[in-house]
């Protein structure tokens, strides 16, 4: 085995009925009941027109500024499949441009996230097609590898499995991982209907604000202004 460059199949693969259900969650949701530790760096951002991000995590690690191993991800990748790239979020080269963008499309791919840097970007932003990249530079890419497809990755400082769920939208992006998809999806149904009973209360005015004084007495604070128990 040639370690380093190498393509691995994916072992388990979501549902696309578990894929549908994630469809209607938000990156706040999953974030919030993952403890706020699964979410990949701000730093990469969306360059696309618009349209949420959903699909099966494709991992693809390749050296900075090459791109060998993101083609070969883009001819293996089936339809509802996230391109994750691990570029070491080098910005020196571009790793997918309008080009591959198009093939992605062509073939229903869901997207791309690229730690790295994209270019092409008013091609990129005149379609829905979800790209979300850590920066742009005009220079292009080299295609000699190595790399490998289908291996753990890291992106945005969260690790990433092949087979896990990518949830992006305008608030960025969050992993979802395999094992723990369904229970997550309960939690996020939980507090859906909690936040849904906050935002009625406050449009009616019966909104319950004590909790922020009861809290700040617990921490210690002294003021005048809280309500004392």
């Amino acid at each position: 085995m040639n370690l380093g460059f190498c393509i691995y199949p994916i072992e388990a693969r979501p549902s696309k009925e578990l894929i549908q259900e994630f469809e209607n969650v938000v990156t706040p949701h999953i974030s919030d009941n993952l403890n706020r530790v699964h979410a990949i760096a701000s730093g990469l951002r969306p360059y696309h027109k618009e349209g949420k991000l959903v699909g099966t995590a494709v991992t693809v690690k390749t050296r900075p500024g090459d791109n060998l191993m993101v083609h070969k991800a883009i001819d293996l990748a089936e339809p509802g499949d996230v391109i994750v790239v691990d570029a070491g979020g080098d910005l020196t080269n571009a790793i997918v441009g309008e080009i591959m963008q198009k093939l992605a499309i062509k073939k229903g791919i869901a997207g791309f996230i690229i730690d790295g840097a994209i270019r092409d970007t008013g091609a990129i932003r005149s379609e829905t097609f979800p790209v979300y990249a850590r920066g742009v530079t005009h220079r292009g890419p080299y295609k000699d590898g190595p790399g490998e497809i289908n291996t753990p990755i890291s992106v945005g400082g969260m690790v990433v499995h092949p087979g896990d769920i990518i949830v992006g939208d305008e608030d960025g992006l969050a992993v979802v991982p395999l094992e723990h998809a369904e229970e997550l999806l309960k939690l996020i149904k939980q507090q859906q209907i909690r936040e849904e009973d906050i935002l009625r209360s406050i449009k009616d005015g019966t909104v319950d604000r004590s909790w922020v004084d009861q809290t700040l007495q617990q921490k210690g604070c002294e003021s005048n202004h809280l309500v004392k128990n």
